[in-house]
């Protein structure tokens, strides 16, 4: 209990006293507008030719294009959401003037060529992005997620600013295309400096494991704030490794150091969600692990298969968080037993399908036909097909020759289209500095497969579910700050 005294109403919304705001529909269609424009550059840019440059301030590519689209894409959907959900409140012309904000910065971001600017950017989105998880003025858990998000972000911009500066410092350049240009003529010792500390920028802003606490603290935001946080600023993480590609991988030691952040931060996430009870927080820590598979990407070489990933990531995960309210599952205690079935028809009909979609994965886009990191990329495929076919027909809803037909001619369209558009953006993205750096394999990958086979075994099979110290120490790795959660249900009365 609260201690306090509070009276529930029940009923319609008040009849608002004075005559509605034209904020929310300006800002609305305003972005809508940009995203119309945006659509256009892409179009320009998919002509090809030299970016188009304000010489030493921002320079718009094949990367801000694409980013353009998805941002303005995932911004219009939430404004035009908000204009429901957040009908009634008081500070509606606040939380709209907030997101449009949040987008105005990240489309600056991605433009960015000066190193001043770029961090400018970086720092506005955070900031904003905190105001938006506490956007409740008078509710103290909020406040203090947003504070908790606040310090994070503030660190994420202080590394940023360590590794921009040690490249102003080591180059003389001051922009990000004069630093790729110059990054060959740096010392291998500053050069990896730089590059861990973006790295660790990456990662906070990524909400990469250990730094996942302010996501899953962020519960407090409004839905459609935490649809537009998975959609689009987690993934500024990989915005930035792309971006700075030359620096990154100058080393491939480094990258091999890329590739096992994102490979702990995937299966860690992974397994952190297999403990969750509410919608809210399997979608966050789904979002941990879905930004380890990006940087692992990263990690690999392969930028353009990290930009597609964090582009339909943000489709799927802004259309989940903004569809939670219809996600309460209703099914009688007996059904959960019902929904799976372990025959040879099933294992087969699964098996196929996963082989035959790495196997359109390769061809399509070539990744996994050679001896280097495109067979961990081609794996990791084929693994997330089989995962996602098992789940599909061990389901008996429908009869069983319905499903087994409908798992190949589900998901092998469905990896043709993913192959596609990784294909659309790696030829996006073809003009920008060591994009096209592929990882060769080593001992380190064939570590980071087994470690997928055997953590899908053991998820799969149940096997880690005997370990009652492991459930334990999962449940207390996902558990924010006490000052965040609500211990009691009457708060919600009020918030």
């Amino acid at each position: 209990m609260t201690g306090q005294e509070q009276s529930t109403t029940v009923g319609a919304l008040p009849e608002p006293t004075t005559e509605e705001s034209s904020v929310p529909k300006t800002l609305t269609r305003l972005v809508w507008l940009l995203w119309a424009a945006s659509l256009g550059t892409l179009a320009l840019r998919g002509l090809g030719g030299d970016p188009w440059t304000v010489d030493g301030v921002v320079a718009i590519d094949g990367l801000t294009a694409v980013m353009w689209v998805a941002v303005t894409f995932f911004s219009g959907v939430v404004h035009s959401y908000s204009r429901r959900y957040m009908a009634g409140s008081r500070t509606m012309d606040r939380f709209f003037g907030r997101v449009f904000a949040f987008t105005l910065a990240v489309m600056v971001l991605v433009a960015a060529d000066h190193l001043v600017l770029f961090a400018a950017a970086w720092l506005a989105m955070g900031v904003v992005m905190a105001e938006l998880i506490g956007h409740v003025d008078g509710w103290p858990q909020a406040q203090a997620s947003a504070s908790l998000a606040r310090r994070y972000f503030l660190l994420s911009s202080a590394l940023l600013s360590v590794g921009l500066a040690t490249l102003w410092w080591a180059t003389g350049a001051t922009t990000v295309s004069g630093v790729a240009a110059a990054i060959g003529t740096v010392s291998p010792t500053v050069a990896l400096v730089a590059a861990g500390a973006l790295l660790l920028a990456a990662m906070v802003q990524s909400a990469l494991v250990p730094f996942h606490t302010w996501l899953l603290s962020s519960m407090t935001a409004p839905t459609p704030a935490s649809a537009l946080m998975h959609a689009g600023f987690v993934n500024a993480g990989g915005i930035l490794l792309t971006r700075f590609a030359p620096v990154v991988t100058v080393e491939p030691e480094f990258l091999l150091l890329i590739l096992v952040v994102g490979a702990g931060s995937a299966l860690t996430g992974k397994l952190l969600k297999t403990v969750q009870t509410d919608v809210k927080r399997k979608l966050g820590c789904s979002t941990v692990g879905q930004m380890g598979f990006m940087i692992m990407q990263v990690g690999l070489g392969f930028f353009g298969a990290a930009v597609t990933h964090l582009i339909l990531h943000g489709c799927y995960k802004a259309y989940q968080f903004l569809s939670t309210g219809s996600s309460v599952e209703q099914r009688g205690p007996t059904d959960e037993g019902a929904r799976r079935s372990t025959g040879v028809v099933e294992v087969a009909v699964t098996a196929v399908t996963a082989l035959a979609g790495g196997a359109v994965f390769a061809l399509l886009t070539g990744k996994g036909t050679a001896l280097d990191g495109g067979l961990l990329l081609a794996g990791l495929v084929t693994l997330t097909t089989l995962h996602a076919a098992r789940e599909t027909v061990s389901r008996t809803a429908l009869p069983s020759t319905v499903r087994y037909g409908a798992v190949p001619l589900i998901f092998l369209p469905a990896i043709t289209a993913y192959a596609m558009v990784y294909r659309l953006i790696s030829a996006l993205l073809a003009g920008l500095p060591a994009v096209g750096t592929h990882a060769a394999l080593t001992p380190v990958h064939g570590l980071v497969a087994a470690a997928f086979v055997l953590a899908y075994v053991a998820i799969e099979t149940g096997v880690y579910r005997h370990s009652q110290r492991l459930y334990v120490a999962l449940l207390n790795a996902t558990q924010p700050p006490s000052e965040t959660l609500l211990t009691a249900t009457e708060d919600y009365n009020e918030y």
